[in-house]
């Protein structure tokens, strides 16, 4: 192996290196049992993050225009954060989706059940509001939050 192919590997990421030695990872949510596309696949990450956008742009509008009455300012990002919560252990807990995922076209399921109770939810919910475990995925695109409250975020 010359220098070229070592600095290109690296480039590359180790998924790339390890699929050239052929070592075969499958699609993602595989490992889950989910299929590969359509309904029950994987939600992708441009819908999960346009669904995560509609959810806080409508957590924002609520704070702002009916709890606090103005745009910006820390009282209006704390409530915000609390809109964002409720609404998330809520919808998910009950029907398995929020208002942004809705109309992005996901549900959350839970990997067990196919159902998210409230606890899984509430779990989940604190978790997304750390932000930090949602930025941290597996190799199915799942956020550290859905592994640890065992859910996954699917196309319906």
């Amino acid at each position: 192996m010359d220098k070229r192919d070592a600095i290109g590997s690296w480039l590359s990421g180790p998924r790339a290196a390890a699929e050239d030695a052929g070592v075969d990872f499958g699609y993602r949510g595989q490992q889950l049992g989910l299929p590969e596309e359509g309904p029950g696949s994987i939600a992708r990450p441009g819908r999960r993050l346009g669904a995560l956008a509609v959810d806080w742009a409508m957590s924002v509008l609520i704070a702002s225009q009916l709890i606090t009455q103005s745009y910006g300012g820390p009282s209006t990002s704390n409530w915000s954060l609390l809109v964002f919560f409720v609404m998330g252990v809520l919808t998910v807990g009950t029907i398995g989706f929020t208002p942004g995922k809705r109309l992005f076209g996901l549900r959350v399921i839970a990997l067990d059940t196919g159902r998210v109770n409230p606890a899984r939810a509430l779990l989940r919910t604190v978790l997304l509001c750390l932000a930090l475990p949602a930025l941290i995925w597996d190799r199915d695109g799942r956020g550290l939050h859905d592994r640890l409250a065992k859910t996954v975020e699917v196309r319906i």
